[in-house]
This record gives C-alpha cells, sequence and structure tokens, in this order.
C-alpha cells in the first residue's frame, strides 16, 4: 500500500496573491478543509509539505492558500503538479471501497484466469468508475460496476474482470 493518496491536480494560479486552483479529485471536502499542510509534487515520492493558510472546497474545485507562496510567479510554477495527503488522514474505507492508488497497477484477468493487462488509469464518469485496462490486446475500458468486475484483489494484486464484449 502506498503512503499518500492523490487528491487534486493544481490547473492554475488565481489572482496576484499566490492562490492555487485545483481540481479535486475526492468524494467530499471535509478531508482536505481539515488539513493543516498538503503534500505537492509531479508524483507522491517528489511531494513536498506545503502548510495551508486558507482553504476553500466546493464540488470538485479546491482553491488554496500557502505558507511562502505569495505572489502569482511562486504558485504559477506550482501549475500542473498534484495534491497529495497521507493515507492515515482518510476515515476507513468501507468493505469494498478502494483508493484509486491502489487500483492502479492491478493486473486484470478473466473468470478463466487468461491475463488481459493491467490496470494504467481510471476515468470518473459520475455514475461510476471506469478501469483502463492496458494489455496485449490494446485498451480494454473496464466498468466499476458488479456485472463487470468480479473480484478485486489488492494484497494479491488481481482484479477478476468480464469484459465488455465487441459489437
Amino acid at each position: 500500500m502506498k503512503d499518500f493518496i492523490t487528491i487534486g491536480k493544481i490547473v492554475k494560479q488565481v489572482g496576484l496573491r499566490g492562490r492555487l486552483k485545483a481540481v479535486s479529485y475526492l468524494a467530499s471536502g471535509d478531508t482536505i478543509t481539515r488539513q493543516q499542510s498538503v503534500f505537492i509534487g509531479h508524483d507522491a515520492s517528489s511531494a513536498v509539505s506545503h502548510r495551508i493558510t486558507g482553504i476553500t472546497a466546493k464540488g470538485k474545485t479546491i482553491l488554496l492558500s500557502l505558507e511562502g507562496i505569495e505572489n502569482a510567479e511562486a504558485s504559477a510554477g506550482l501549475k500542473g503538479r498534484y495534491l497529495f495527503l497521507p493515507r492515515d488522514v482518510f476515515d476507513p474505507l468501507e468493505e469494498d471501497e478502494y483508493f484509486w492508488e491502489d487500483i492502479i497497477g492491478l493486473e486484470v484477468v478473466n473468470e478463466e484466469g487468461e491475463k488481459l493487462g493491467v490496470i494504467t488509469s481510471i476515468i470518473a464518469t459520475g455514475s461510476n468508475d471506469v478501469y483502463v485496462c492496458e494489455g496485449p490486446g490494446g485498451e480494454t475500458l473496464l466498468p466499476a460496476i458488479e456485472g463487470f468486475i468480479k473480484k478485486i484483489d489488492i494484497r494479491g494484486g488481481i482484479v477478476i474482470a468480464s469484459p465488455p464484449r465487441e459489437l
């Protein structure tokens, strides 16, 4: 299990005082608004802690001000970087809930055990997530719903899926 959870991506600086706008990956803004700091980086291994001096989370938007990032030039340099929080700040997940970080990288097999590929990314569609599986046959989109995803075994590193049939 990874130590950090990606919670959003900085898309631009707002105003002249270094405020940042990020797209939120969180279901609710409650988790981020309770934090005193956030980690920012191109990936979790390069992320650096920043103290939060002001934050607003509404829908899929996070607006935040950070200590030491107090002008447009400083904040513009953070555009395109990701926001991370330590895994331990999140409430425990329900039995069939997973963080995206835990799903990406899992091997996908069908019910007969045939390897289909690896989950490389996840698309949030609003109604359900879609797992992007890259394999020898190319890209397969797997709706993350009961009819297609039969089992997720994080510890075993595998997803058992019934891929959609081609038309």
